[in-house]
């Protein structure tokens, strides 16, 4: 049993794959991260769930169907859910709460948006004090700009080496 780690799945909610603009790679997102919600499962890692609330007309608006958690990810009784109305999964959440009460200290990264979400959350976990490993494979984002979001990928995988461990998901052992 592993009940000092958890895997956080962060804002992997239906409007993040919208038809209009999805996600970069959102259906390798989806497998890589089912993989890893599966393999924690099995050594007894609990499974968190952030979940964004947007601005009303917003994609990720509460109780509308962009808002919901993917359905792919199939959660379980169990699993924390986590609402947050900012890129920091920490700020005015119980977050930190319920990590401590469950005496989980490493943290598992994955989710969207990669240079956001992400970032923030992963930056104030390690301010905190826990031990981070973010999935390189198993976060994204969209085009911004001048970058397309394998650059904003791969800048966060080399930046966010700071904060926290950045290894494959082929290579996370919970």
């Amino acid at each position: 049993m592993n009940a000092d780690k958890a895997l956080m799945v962060i804002d992997v909610q239906v409007g993040m794959f919208d038809e209009s603009d999805p996600v970069y790679v959102g259906d390798n997102l989806l497998n890589t991260i089912k993989t890893l919600i599966s393999n924690a499962r099995q050594k007894g890692v609990t499974v968190i769930y952030v979940q964004h609330n947007g601005e009303p007309g917003d994609l990720l608006e509460p109780r509308t169907a962009g808002w919901a958690i993917h359905p792919e990810l199939s959660r379980i009784e169990g699993d924390v859910i986590i609402p947050k109305n900012t890129p920091d999964a920490f700020h005015q959440t119980k977050l930190h709460q319920i990590l401590l009460d469950k005496g989980i200290n490493r943290l598992f990264l994955a989710g969207i948006q990669t240079e956001v979400c992400v970032d923030t959350t992963c930056r104030r976990a390690f301010s905190m004090g826990y031990n981070v490993n973010l999935i390189q494979d198993a976060h994204s984002t969209w085009n911004r700009g001048e970058l397309t979001a394998r650059q904003i990928i791969a800048h966060h995988n080399d930046t966010l080496r700071w904060f926290a461990e950045v290894e494959e998901s082929a290579n996370i052992v919970f």
